[in-house]
């Protein structure tokens, strides 16, 4: 079957993002976070979590779904950057891309990335900006390899239950 990247928006979508996202963060987190800190990292509270936001922000954020038949393998979410990333105006920001662990390295992620880079150019952006977990070296090759690059700014940022620090990335959006 081919893959579809597609918007996304409705509850089931919601939800199947909330259940991916607990899968990929158990995954790409198990080496970085205690077994207990995972175990708190549930479906339930990633679809909540995801239900509050996207009801929040459904209006100025996009959701693309990457599937294969009616299985979700990735997400991509993106945005305006924040007043408190203190960015130029027509900055945008690349909140999350989550591929399916069994999917890792297929090339959903790439194709999500460049989802996004076309939805930030179609929106007048002409910069974005991610953070990505600081000891995650995986996702860090991963952008950089897509043309991202540290930009020097770091802070913490809740992880289930534990404090992780992250770096932020940019890139200028061609």
């Amino acid at each position: 079957m081919t893959l579809t990247i597609r918007r996304g928006g409705t509850p089931e979508d919601v939800a199947a993002i909330g259940e991916l996202h607990a899968l990929s963060r158990r995954s790409a987190y198990r080496e970085l976070l205690t077994p207990q800190e995972l175990a708190e990292i549930t479906v339930a509270c990633q679809q909540e979590k995801w239900a509050r936001r996207w009801a929040a922000e459904a209006d100025t954020h996009r959701l693309y779904l990457a599937v294969r038949g009616d299985t979700v393998l990735g997400f991509c979410y993106l945005g305006p950057a924040g007043a408190q990333e203190q960015a130029p105006a027509g900055t945008g920001m690349l909140n999350a891309i989550h591929v399916h662990p069994d999917a890792i390295g297929s090339g959903i992620g790439l194709a999500l990335m460049n989802t996004c880079l076309t939805e930030f150019a179609a929106l007048g952006h002409h910069q974005a900006m991610l953070y990505v977990v600081s000891d995650n070296t995986r996702a860090r090759r991963f952008y950089e390899r897509g043309g991202w690059a540290a930009d020097g700014v770091t802070r913490t940022t809740p992880i289930g239950p534990a404090d992780v620090p992250v770096v932020r990335y940019a890139r200028p959006i061609p």
